[in-house]
């Protein structure tokens, strides 16, 4: 017995598809057969059956409807499947034997972009490349048509750190790339990894110049385009069509961007926080106020990729302060930019044919705000603004095209009429007069039928089967007027019936409706055509209204959370006055953020060294630098009251402490790697944030390795960067006037009744004690364990400062000897009396030296209302400096 046509021919497709779940259309379903039909089965909890195929075992099956298929193949692609969708390819009724079918698409996760629109992100679809030393990374988004390509020396963490960066759904690898290179990009990414040899796996130069210009693809190195074919390759299997939105090649090189590695991005929490990956309490959820789809995309993209050009930021920050300093002016803008619709995304459907009616009445509402949008454009002074308003193309023509074409409420399929508005084809007004008209009849003829027949529960019906007929109850047979009607159907209570007239006129309606359906299709389709051959146009104009919106919205969220604009300097100085954490203000409150100075510079504050206790504050600071720094390189106002910051090449961040257990690596391990990282890629003009280097290990060695990494940072020509360090390590406190560079700072703390109160202050100074203890009194450790600790602590505190003092002049005996002395007996009564003795007195010359906490944050209340300067503030200023007053003496009360 051998297999059934339909099975061999099901057989045949999924030979070529055996990576993919083949959903295998059957009239109104699509069934998946065999190991497809487990995995589905299991995946989409669907009810696993059976078929007779013509093998001795019925072969496994399970098929869902066609029409509800998008939420299945939705939660198949999430969970990284790729799904083959084989249709019916001809008509059955021309066919002989078997109806011919084949894939007409391969949805998976890098191709997938049916729901990407809900958080407004890109999909993209990587590939990786690598010949002659050099790495290549080919990119796109299917969905917007962004096409774009790198290329650089061969270097792992270089790799990592654009990958993260791109963060795909999915990449295209050569089928022999290293294991632990794969194991690497799935573990920071989470993509979908497609193994191909890719040596063989590219489309040819002719097709690659097809899709871009030859100025496009002339100068690519050979990694490059070899990444840019095997990408195209990739899209053409898939989507099995050339996408025309995919029109313009985007050759950049990743120097021109500030570098930011993985690590430092999930540290600094720019689009997603630490916990949870969701983008609540992170930089981008603080800044996303954007108006459209395209200006959401284009700030993530601003926010993972900060400008190194001192010109291009002071063009962006110009842009912005224009529209800060013009409040009705952007409102206006805003108020615009909110009804305009995703234009890239609508664009894309038409390139692959998926657009609908109303996707179309979309374009054409989004259109229509642009000569608004240019004319509000047209009294810019700053030069961005007045690039847009000279480049931005209104595309009247195509607007008008949608209007007098498309019904304002199409129907949903492009299949079932009623999209084709009255007066644009003569041809569609007659057929729907015919149709209009028949239907009159017919509704007139039940009022007729039962006037002549005195049947009163005569009624006229319709459907797809017998088509129109007329209804009569068995009770009424008697009163039917002898050969009026034909019969046309029994059932149970009552007969069905026709009419030659009625007949007549069922033909006119239906073929005035099927010929109506057919027109509709076609000139829309028509109109699809023309709109497709003004893609470039289309999304020229998208990317103006996106970065438009991306500008608009750095000027709201300046005005309302008192941002400043920046200077831009090449000299090395980070200098912020009052500077606050964009993200933990948001949380907290902004009268209760205690905002802070910070000033870096490549002489006396080159490293600034900061101590104080945990919880105190230390690692928010740090990253507040570098998050302000991040946002005036984007082009930002930034959250302080002033703010000169020195054009970075690289941020790099190690707070923070996690194992890597499945890459066996342990917490001071996965330290060590990252410090590593930073010592050998950071330049002078890079800003390094170091927190608590070294507390992975023993004290002595963490100790060391600290004050070998500060002599490293500080000493080596090529490296010498701003730096922030925080530690516990109070000794290293001494470094400062040692080491060129090195300035002590650290957080003030009042101590009151034997308690800490962190006052979030960074000052000048390096703390002579940690807090640990009271720390952990804070947090709730039982008081008998708090007591001994103290006990402990003072007796290696007498050690180890005679360890310290070896240390510093080399003495290795005597540190050896004050180890050993080390003892955490408990002394006797008489020692225990003295040194309580002398803990009263210390504790009593601490309270004499605190001020009262609630008199220090007063004294610098009316210090900042003093050194307002009225003169010189704008309406706007005023109103939000009043409303901060307002806001910090309510909370003094």
């Amino acid at each position: 017995m051998g297999l059934t046509p339909m099975m061999r021919q099901y057989f045949e497709i999924k030979d070529r598809y055996k990576d993919c779940i083949v959903f295998f259309r059957l009239g109104d379903f699509y069934e998946m057969f065999f190991d497809d039909a487990k995995t589905a089965s299991r995946e989409l909890e669907l009810v696993l059956t059976g078929r007779d195929c013509g093998l001795e075992e019925r072969a496994p099956m399970c098929g869902i409807p066609f029409h509800a298929s998008a939420n299945y193949i939705q939660r198949l692609v999430y969970k990284g499947y790729k799904v083959a969708i084989c249709e019916q390819v001809e008509d059955v009724n021309a066919s002989k034997g078997i109806v011919k079918r084949d894939v007409i698409k391969v949805i998976t996760p890098g191709t997938y972009v049916e729901n990407n629109g809900v958080e407004n992100r890109n999909t993209y679809l990587s590939t990786i490349y690598e010949e002659d030393g050099n790495i290549a990374i080919a990119t796109t988004d299917i969905s917007t048509g962004e096409f774009k390509v790198t290329s650089f020396k061969s270097l792992k963490t270089t790799l990592l750190d654009e990958i993260t960066k791109i963060n795909p759904k999915e990449i295209v690898i050569d089928v022999n790339l290293n294991e632990k290179l794969e194991n690497e990009l799935s573990s920071i990414t989470g993509a979908f990894l497609t193994k191909k040899d890719l040596r063989e796996f590219l489309c040819t130069r002719e097709e690659l110049i097809v899709q871009f210009s030859e100025v496009e693809v002339s100068n690519l190195s050979i990694a490059a385009e070899k990444a840019t074919r095997i990408l195209l390759k990739y899209v053409y299997e898939t989507q099995k069509m050339s996408l025309l939105n995919i029109n313009y090649l985007e050759q950049y090189d990743i120097i021109n961007f500030m570098t930011i590695d993985g690590n430092s991005r999930r540290n600094l929490e720019l689009t997603e926080n630490i916990r949870e990956k969701s983008k609540k309490g992170s930089l981008l959820w603080v800044m996303d106020k954007t108006s459209t789809s395209m200006g959401a995309r284009v700030l993530r993209k601003w926010i993972d990729e900060p400008l190194i050009s001192r010109e291009e930021i002071l063009k962006r920050l110009t842009g912005v302060e224009e529209l800060f300093n013009d409040f009705s002016f952007n409102e206006d803008l805003r108020s615009l930019l909110k009804d305009i619709y995703d234009i890239e995304r609508i664009v894309g459907k038409v390139a692959n044919g998926n657009v609908n009616g109303k996707d179309m009445i979309s374009l054409k509402n989004s259109l229509s705000k642009l000569p608004a949008i240019k004319s509000l454009l047209s009294s810019s002074t700053s030069n961005l603004l007045k690039e847009y308003y000279e480049n931005l193309d209104v595309l009247e023509d195509i607007k008008t095209i949608l209007e007098k074409s498309i019904k304002e409420d199409p129907s949903l399929s492009i299949k079932e009429g009623d999209i084709i508005k009255d007066g644009y084809s003569n041809e569609v007004d007659e057929l729907r007069v015919a149709k209009s008209h028949g239907k009159e009849w017919i509704a007139s003829l039940e009022n007729s039928e039962r006037e002549i027949t005195g049947i009163k529960s005569l009624k006229v019906g319709y459907n797809k089967v017998f088509g129109y007929y007329i209804e009569i109850r068995k009770a009424n047979y008697s009163s039917i007027p002898e050969g009026r009607y034909i019969r046309k159907q029994t059932l149970a209570n009552a007969e069905r019936y026709i009419t030659s007239e009625l007949k007549e006129m069922e033909d006119k309606i239906l073929g005035a409706e099927e010929k109506l359906i057919k027109l509709e299709y076609e000139i829309f389709l028509e109109i699809r055509k023309a709109v497709e051959k003004e893609i470039p146009r289309l999304k020229a104009s998208a990317r103006i209204v996106g970065e438009l919106d991306c500008i608009s919205t750095l000027s709201k969220i300046a005005v309302e959370n008192d941002y400043v604009k920046p200077e831009i300097n090449e000299s090395g100085i980070i200098e912020i006055e009052e500077g606050r954490h964009p993200v933990v203000e948001k949380v907290i409150g902004r009268g209760e953020f205690v905002s802070n100075d910070t000033l870096l510079n490549k002489n006396d504050n080159r490293l600034l060294l900061i101590t104080g206790p945990n919880m105190a504050g230390k690692s928010t600071y740090m990253r507040q630098v570098a998050l302000i720094t991040l946002m005036a390189q984007m082009g930002s106002f930034v959250p302080a009251k002033s703010a000169n910051i020195s054009v970075c090449d690289k941020i790099f961040t190690r707070i923070g402490a996690s194992d890597d257990l499945a890459g066996g690596k342990s917490t001071f391990m996965v330290e060590m790697w990252e410090v590593s990282n930073i010592l050998k890629n950071a330049t002078p003009k890079s800003l390094v944030l170091l927190d608590e280097v070294g507390r992975g290990t023993s004290t002595y060695d963490g100790l060391s390795i600290a004050w070998s990494v500060i002599e490293h940072i500080s000493n080596t020509e090529s490296l010498k960067c701003n730096t922030l360090f925080a530690t516990h390590y109070h000794e290293l406190t001494k470094l400062e006037g040692e080491i060129e560079g090195v300035k002590n700072y650290s957080v003030a703390v009042s101590e009151v009744d034997d308690n800490i109160i962190f006052l979030r202050k960074i000052v000048e100074g390096g703390a002579d004690q940690s807090y640990g203890v009271e720390v952990a009194k804070l947090a709730g450790i039982p008081k008998s364990v708090i007591d001994r600790a103290k006990e402990i602590l003072a007796d290696l505190e007498g050690t180890d400062k005679g360890v310290i003092q070896g240390i510093e002049k080399g003495e290795v005996s005597k540190v050896v000897e004050c180890i050993e002395e080390i003892s955490i007996e408990k002394e006797d009564s008489t020692n225990d009396k003295e040194k309580n003795n002398k803990k009263s007195n210390e504790i009593s010359e601490v309270k004499e030296m605190q001020m009262d906490f609630t008199f220090i944050e007063k004294e610098d209340f009316v210090n900042k209302i003093s050194n307002i300067d009225i003169l010189n503030l704008n309406p706007m200023e005023a109103m939000n400096k009043l409303y901060q007053i307002v806001s910090e003496a309510k909370s003094l009360k």
